[in-house]
Parts: structure tokens; sequence; C-alpha cells
């Protein structure tokens, strides 16, 4: 139930930035190191919120793997 709600939350998060972005029709200069763009604020928004997305559920799948990789500790100790 939580992976539905939180699913719910998020879609309703990624509408409202598009329905921002849509509502300015003003568009940005972008300068890259070898390259400069123009895009309307629309695309801009709808750009680096899906390149947030997708860096932010890569790096929750890392932490993920990493933690079925790395060995349990066990609790019981050894004696000697």
């Amino acid at each position: 139930m939580r992976i539905y709600i939180t699913a719910f939350l998020l879609f309703i998060l990624l509408v409202i930035a598009f329905i921002f972005g849509s509502q300015n029709e003003q568009t940005l200069t972008l300068n890259y190191l070898i390259a400069r763009t123009e895009l309307s604020v629309a695309a801009a928004v709808s750009l680096f919120t899906t390149l947030g997305f997708v860096l932010g559920l890569l790096f929750a799948l890392l932490w993920k793997f990493v933690r079925m990789i790395k060995p349990k500790k066990s609790s019981s100790k050894e004696s000697v």
C-alpha cells in the first residue's frame, strides 16, 4: 500500500511541475561548456524534472543493490 501512496504523490508532484512549466512562455538560455541553447521554461522544467527523477531512481536502486551485497554482521560472538 505504501508504494501506491508514494507513486500517487510522485505523480501529483510531476503534474504540478509540468503545469507550472506550461504556464510560462518565456525562453531561457542555457550555457553548457561547449554549447548554448534556448529552451522554453516548460521544456526546461520538463527536462530537469525528468533528469532529477531518473537520477533519484538510479541512486535508490544503487543503494538497494549495495545493501543486498553488503555482508550482514552476525550478532553472535564466538567464544575464545
